[in-house]
């Protein structure tokens, strides 16, 4: 028996609806093909407490799979909006003064600069601008 495997023109697209999908279901924790981007990104998001844990594992195949606890099997997520800013049709860049605060401070923006992924509050304080690459709060 074949499975077959959609791949999707975007991968942080595809990574955040798992993400918001599996928080909507209930579910402690999901799998999905690792790149370096998507783990930078769940790293900020673990960092900043909004999943509880990044792992990298292996597929029966042995490929490489990036795991996100998004919490544990006894709390409520603390996750309620995920959402793509830009995208690869129509980019959003940023300057320093233009990243958005989120929620009057209480999400974050993940923000690609030339420095490596990062919050909005880090990018401020570095005084870099990048694209926007996603909101959550």
């Amino acid at each position: 028996m074949k499975k077959n495997i959609v791949i999707s023109t975007d991968p942080i697209a595809d990574m955040l609806s798992r993400i918001r999908n599996g928080v909507a279901v209930g579910k402690s924790e999901i799998n999905l093909p690792y790149s370096n981007v998507k783990e930078k990104i769940a790293k900020i998001l673990a960092r900043s407490g909004f999943v509880s844990e990044v792992k990298e594992t292996k597929d029966a195949l042995g490929r490489k799979q990036l795991t996100i606890v998004i919490n544990n099997e006894d709390s409520q997520s603390p996750l309620s909006e995920i959402a793509r800013v830009s995208k690869p049709g129509r980019r959003l860049y940023v300057k320093t003064g233009e990243i958005p605060v989120i929620k009057r401070g209480r999400g974050i923006v993940v923000i690609s600069t030339s420095q490596g992924m990062m919050t909005g509050d880090e990018a401020k304080a570095k005084r870099l601008g990048g694209e926007l690459i996603c909101k959550v709060y």
